[in-house]
Formats: structure tokens, sequence, C-alpha cells
């Protein structure tokens, strides 16, 4: 077996946070509303939801016009949009440091980038012409469009990069930035994940795979993970973006530390391009792998965000994993399924569950998980229900798993500052 021990003993440490998600305009909006267990889901309004079969979605808060320049929302695509604005509050929520270009990177991933511009650009051409095509079409849907924004606005030099890796996207990205900066290759790297997919064609490609709740009478009660109802997630947009540093860098600064990435794990499948191995074997690899590259043993994690989609057999795999990896100290776990409230953000959803993991850990309260009332028998985890749940005080860690079609796994160890 490869020896995944962290080989460089530089901490990696969280400086800001930001996002725009279902639930809020901002991180600290957001993080109100998944500890009172408010749900993001509401019902479409546009004209096209009709043809489909799914009539519900996890849409933003606070649309990105109401943030961003007219020029801004016009140059940009409305993935690009939410990671700008994420961005920018993660960034002054780091105190706006001040960083050679050159030690700068930028991580911002997505799972399908910018569809919905690659979309209405086919409508243009098809319906007016090749000539009535914008020119910032192709910058404005490529999947590095939103890491690309965020790079050229803080002039970042070190790398900008774009993981793609369907759900598991957001995640992947800030593993890489962590491992950007124990490297050498940066002192700072701004990471996360955007998405911009709610349109009537990625909701019909995941209604045709039966992978969407067509709970569409109960919006706020569709998404239900663990929940022996549950019939599948319900999609969501938004972005969550994180300032990495150094500590030393950091400290130098005297910037305020709101956690640390421990270690990450990443692993494939090898099963198949959707389903998941209800074996769960290759997430039970990425966990130990982030918990063996953190120097983290079992019993020091408290608390894991699990990717917990809201699918049949995407749960039970996950709480299978979470079981196998943990073995008896799984009893000293509680179990967050936030996508409850969020729905599923694909390339966001681990950029923003790793945010809610970071703030778990800080408030020591672990959020609860929505529409929980029948709980399925072969899940056997202590689920956190209705209301959030206390963790210990003192230096403790948790987890944040995130997986994607294609079988990608990653998870993140994060540890509390004291």
């Amino acid at each position: 077996m490869t020896d995944t021990r962290q080989t460089d003993t530089r901490r990696i440490v969280v400086t800001g946070l930001g996002a725009t998600t279902p639930l809020g305009g901002d991180v600290a909006s957001t993080w109100t509303a998944l500890l009172a267990g408010k749900s993001g889901v509401r019902v479409l309004t546009e004209d096209w939801v009709e043809t489909l079969p799914v009539h519900i979605a996890a849409k933003v808060a606070v649309e990105p016009e109401e943030v961003l320049s007219r020029q801004e929302t016009k140059r940009n695509d409305r993935s690009q949009q939410f990671a700008l604005v994420a961005a920018r509050e993660a960034w002054a929520h780091a105190g706006a440091p001040e960083v050679d270009g050159e030690r700068l990177g930028v991580v911002v991933a997505s799972g399908i980038g910018g569809v919905l511009t690659l979309l209405s650009a086919y409508d243009t051409l098809k319906e007016r012409g090749a000539r009535r095509v914008m020119p910032l079409t192709v910058p404005m849907l490529m999947p590095n469009g939103p890491a690309a924004a965020v790079g050229l606005e803080l002039g970042a030099k070190a790398g900008v990069h774009t993981p793609v890796s369907a759900c598991a996207s957001g995640a992947e990205a800030i593993a890489y930035a962590a491992d950007m900066i124990r490297s050498g290759r940066a002192d700072i790297v701004v990471a996360g994940g955007t998405e911009a997919a709610i349109h009537p064609l990625p909701l019909a490609g995941f209604a045709a795979m039966q992978a969407l709740s067509t709970r569409n009478d109960e919006p706020e009660r569709a998404s239900r993970p663990y929940d022996k109802g549950r019939d599948g997630f319900v999609l969501g947009e938004g972005a969550g973006i994180v300032v990495l540093e150094s500590a030393e860098h950091a400290e130098r600064r005297g910037a305020t530390i709101h956690g640390e990435v421990a270690g990450a794990g990443i692993s494939s499948d090898g099963y198949h391009i959707a389903a998941p191995d209800p074996s769960g074997a290759g997430a039970v690899r990425a966990i130990r792998f982030a918990l063996d590259n953190a120097g983290l043993s079992p019993q020091d994690v408290v608390h894991i965000n699990a990717h917990a989609t809201s699918t049949p057999a995407g749960d039970v795999a996950e709480a299978e994993a979470i079981r196998n990896a943990f073995g008896d100290a799984t009893d000293g776990l509680c179990v967050s399924a936030t996508k409850s409230m969020t729905g599923h953000l694909l390339g966001a959803a681990g950029a923003v569950e790793s945010i809610a993991t970071i703030l778990a850990l800080h408030h020591r309260l672990a959020p609860p998980t929505t529409n929980l009332e029948d709980p399925d028998d072969d899940v056997r985890l202590d689920v956190v229900g209705l209301e959030p749940r206390s963790l210990p005080d003192g230096p403790i860690a948790a987890l944040n798993n995130s997986f994607g079609f294609g079988g990608h796994n990653v998870a993140l160890a994060f540890r509390s500052v004291s």
C-alpha cells in the first residue's frame, strides 16, 4: 500500500469563508438558516417547468445581479457570478491579505461549468444565426471560467486550476489547494466550487436517470437523506469559497484562523459511471487516506458532514462506508446531512459543506438533518435530527465526504483551532 501520510508538516489553515446558497447570500445567513433547519427548496415558476416531471429546485436566496454590477453579470456565466460573489466575501473575510501574486493561487471547481451559457448560445445560433452569438461565449461556457474570473480579479499567478469530478469537484478543489501550499507553490490559495445548472436540460437529464425527487407538492420536504421515504435529490445552485494559507503566513500577518485543513483522501470506485459501489469500498479508502494524511485516528473525529444526497442507493452505500472506516469509533460520531436543506449543489456541494463543517467545529454545533422522519434501517448511524447537536470542547476533528458520478470519492479532514 502506498504510504499516504503527510510528508510535509506545513499546516494549512482557513482564514476566509464565502458563500452564496439557496439558504442565504453569504456565509452568516446560510449558517443561521442551517441551524434553524430551514429549506431552500422551492417550486420553480418558469414556463418551461410544466414540460418536466420535476418542478422543484433550490435556487440561490440572493440573485447575483443584486450584488454584482450589470457589466459583471453580462460578461460572466451564472456559475462565474456565484464564484465571484463567494470569493469576494471570502477574500474580505480573510482581511484582503497583501500577497505577491506569484505566491497566490486559485482552485475553483465546477461539475458542469457554463452550461447555461452553452445552451443559451446554441438557441441563439439556431434562432438568430452565427453573427448574433456573443464574443464572450467561449470564456463564459468553459469549465475553468469561474476559476479564471476569480484568478484575474485577485491577480493570482501561482496557478489557477479547475478540478472536474462531478459532485466531488468542490471538495477536490480544496484538497488540491492544500497540496499547492504544502508543496511550496503558494502561500495563499482561494479554493472552492460553484454550480449553476437549474435549466430544463440538466433537470430532464437527471430526471431521466430517476435521480431527482418528484415530491413536487411538498418542495421543502423533498430532500430526505437517510429517510425511508427518500426518492432522489433536489438540484441546487450556488458557490462556496475558502481562503487557505500556510499557518506561518497567516500568523505572520496576524490573520484570524477559523480552522485547519488537516488532511485529504481521494480515491475512485472503478465500479459504475453513476451508481456507487454498494460496498462503499472506494469511500472507505478515501476516508482512511484522509485520516492517515491528517495524522488522525477514528476516535479523534466527532462529526461528519455526509454527502447524503437523498438517493436510495447512495445514502446506504455511504453509511456502510462510514461504519466500515470507523469501526467501533462509529459510536462516537454524529452525522449531519445538510443537503436536506440546501439541495444538491453538484460541483459546489463539497465546498459549501466544507464551510458547514468548519463552522460546526468553530461553533461546536453540528447542523440538523431535516425531513428525517423514518430512518432507513440499513443506515445505522447517529444522524443529527431536527435540532443542532453540541460538539465536545477541546481539540476536535470532523470530516466532509463528497462523492461524484464516475466513482469519484473525496474525504476532507478538518481540525478545530483549539
